[in-house]
């Protein structure tokens, strides 16, 4: 695993490599970054804020019994379910994961909750009927669901 040391070292000298070439671009390309990161903050910082809360709420115990190793196949289900109808971006998905196996939950449940939030969007769904048409939303939904369900049972075949 890279070192967050060497990772910001390695970003100040390319970037200074990148100043010295052409100031202006790397101006542009700064200030550019700054504003993407600006936009994305409110939403980073709200769901940080929502997982932290529901993690203040929900005991391990809670989690455990909802979504634990010992839940099994309901506990795939409600996975599944949940991670179908929210709504969060991929970077949040993994230290979320990481987060719920640490308090209790199983590694299938986690695997069916983090692939579904990341492949299928119940939330959005109106929004790609329209771009895509019903189709191909209703058909990529359910790829999704049904691909999430396949690894959750690879890893539970796998490693439980």
């Amino acid at each position: 695993m890279i070192n967050a040391t060497i990772l910001y070292s390695l970003a100040i000298i390319l970037t200074s490599i990148s100043f010295i070439k052409d100031r202006n671009k790397t101006k542009d390309a700064l200030l550019q970054s700054w504003k993407m990161f600006r936009n994305i903050l409110p939403d980073v910082l709200s769901v940080m804020l929502f997982v932290g809360l529901s993690l203040s709420l929900l005991t391990p115990s809670l989690i455990s019994s909802i979504i634990g190793e010992k839940s099994g196949l309901m506990g795939i289900v409600y996975s599944t379910i949940i991670g179908s109808a929210v709504l969060i971006p991929s970077f949040v998905v993994f230290p979320l994961g990481d987060t719920l196996v640490q308090n209790g939950a199983g590694l299938p449940q986690v695997a069916a909750l983090m692939s579904t939030m990341m492949s299928v969007g119940i939330v959005t769904l109106p929004m790609e009927q329209k771009l895509f048409g019903s189709r191909f939303a209703y058909t990529r939904n359910a790829a999704g669901i049904v691909m999430s369900l396949v690894f959750a049972y690879i890893i539970w075949v796998v490693i439980v």
